[in-house]
């Protein structure tokens, strides 16, 4: 009676496993592979719900090997060598099928220890992680596995599942409760592209429902926004480099979605800190009060406080998106800094060197505040690391910089 529904109607073929077309349609990868008999090592990695763990069970059932099952977890070292002693007696006769799932928990040594027995064939892994493998699973492992990404679930998808999910508990209660397609399409949108949680919030609407589950019956089992969101995980670094790259891009109406995703996930200092960033290095000297004006926003932000705080957030998000833009700072630091990491301009010039500055031209004793003389190093002279932008703002910063030098060649007397 508490088997998870999600278990009941859980998929035993291809066929019935919905969304990731790519993976498991007529011709996604997974499907390809084992219709030639391949089950090679395999890293699955995608939000969670989104069949990782339902096709490796798939792929097990296809294949002649012997399956163990493993979460990372609450699995031990002592665990996986267990494991690892039963291939001395299948060994030659199909091997082992080892699907460990959160992968990212397992340490460095608890993730070595099944390589050698990977690359004779014992040991076929079968590892699924909600994290980046790229980050959290190591390269010797990565070099031996092929990697799979599995999406969120279209909502639309969702819909034929979840009325099968319905059909299920009429059949187990004997207990008739309707819904609409445009119900179930709600249940699935607030799922957030996560099947599990889905046929979750089905079955509870079932369970209290009056005869037929209504959109207030929904919304009173399931968070406004729904989703896959932890401020410590790869969705959470994801949303803030869409946050970014839409400003970047001057899509308004982007970067405005991906900051409420932000904020409804109850984060509010990430997207204070990236917004700062975001200021001076996508929108810097084009408009340079920028950062002022992202400062002043953050600090109120910070004072009131979620949900006020988004008001002030949402002014400096939509100043930024449809502001003038200008990487040319944080590309000069770059070049620069790619000169001052090579060991390049190690001694400065001698009248900038202390204590004597011996030669040294005080640039307000001249005309126009300026007079010709070298700064960089004597092996960076003459180098170019900034270039202005072609904004408004920089190009009049340009045109005095070339007044004050075409002032200085007219003018012999400019220079005393």
């Amino acid at each position: 009676m508490n088997q998870p529904l999600a278990d009941k109607i859980r998929p035993s073929t291809l066929d019935e496993v919905v969304g990731q077309p790519h993976l498991v349609g007529p011709n996604g990868m997974i499907r390809k592979m084992l219709a030639l008999g391949r089950t090679g090592n395999m890293i699955f990695f995608g939000p969670p719900g989104t069949g990782k763990t339902t096709v490796a069970k798939i792929v097990a059932a296809q294949s002649d090997m012997t399956l163990y099952q493993l979460n990372a977890t609450t699995a031990s070292l002592s665990d996986v060598k267990e494991v690892i002693a039963s291939t001395d007696n299948v060994f030659g006769a199909g091997g082992v099928l080892l699907y460990l799932d959160e992968i990212q928990y397992f340490n460095r040594k608890q993730q070595q220890s099944l390589l050698s027995y990977m690359e004779d064939g014992r040991v076929t892994l079968i590892a699924s992680t909600t994290e980046n493998p790229y980050l959290y699973i190591y390269s010797s492992l990565l070099s031996r596995s092929s990697v799979f990404e599995f999406k969120p679930v279209a909502p639309e998808d969702c819909v034929p599942l979840l009325r099968r999910a319905l059909q299920t508990l009429r059949d187990e209660f004997s207990r008739e409760v309707g819904a609409s397609d445009e119900v179930l399409l709600r249940i699935a949108r607030r799922a957030g592209g996560d099947v599990r949680r889905a046929i979750g919030i089905c079955e509870n609407a079932y369970y209290v429902a009056d005869g037929e589950i209504t959109e207030e019956t929904v919304a009173g089992l399931s968070p406004a926004v729904g989703g896959h969101f932890d401020r410590n995980d790869t969705v959470h670094y994801d949303l803030l480099s869409c946050l970014q790259k839409s400003i970047r891009g001057s899509d308004p109406d982007a970067a405005i979605f991906y900051l409420s995703k932000l904020l409804a996930g109850g984060d509010l200092l990430s997207p204070c800190r990236r917004l700062q960033v975001i200021a001076s290095e996508d929108v810097g000297l084009a408009w340079p009060l920028a950062p002022v004006l992202t400062r002043a926003c953050v600090e109120s932000a910070k004072d009131l406080g979620l949900p006020e705080g988004a008001i002030p957030l949402a002014t400096a998000t939509l100043a930024l998106a449809t502001a003038p833009k200008s990487n040319s700072a944080i590309a000069a630091y770059e070049k620069a800094l790619r000169d001052a990491q090579a060991g390049l301009g190690v001694s400065v010039p001698e009248p900038l060197s202390p204590p004597l500055f011996r030669g040294y031209k005080y640039p307000h004793d001249y005309p126009l505040h300026y007079v010709k003389q070298q700064y960089l190093p004597d092996d960076l002279s003459g180098k170019q690391y900034y270039t202005f932008g072609d904004n408004k703002t920089e190009q009049a910063a340009k045109a005095y910089y070339e007044t004050i030098r075409s002032a200085l060649s007219r003018d012999p007397s400019a220079e005393k």
